[in-house]
């Protein structure tokens, strides 16, 4: 990663403690080539803003996607636990 393009973007440490958290590729379909640190990142973007899916800047990954995601990682828990992960302080 280049670096923080937004004040919402993932620190490096913060994607170290959280990476664990997302659940892998479906396994029998398609791989996965969408880059999850960028949907996370979209998804904080989104929920800081306040923007609707289609203002998601176009250098993020494709709002659809980003919805299909969080759609999914909200059901089964995943983003509660990134959110919690996420609100610990980052021993420094």
């Amino acid at each position: 990663m280049d670096g923080k393009r937004y004040p919402s973007d993932l620190t490096d440490a913060e994607w170290q403690r959280i990476e664990p958290l997302i659940p892998p590729a479906s396994p029998g379909g398609r791989p996965r080539t969408i880059d999850v640190r960028g949907v996370v990142n979209a998804i904080r973007y989104l929920l800081q803003t306040r923007c609707s899916w289609r203002a998601i800047p176009g250098d993020l990954p494709d709002p659809s996607s980003v919805r299909y995601y969080y759609d999914r990682w909200r059901v089964d828990g995943t983003w509660g636990r990134v959110e919690q992960v996420l609100r610990e302080e980052v021993p420094g």
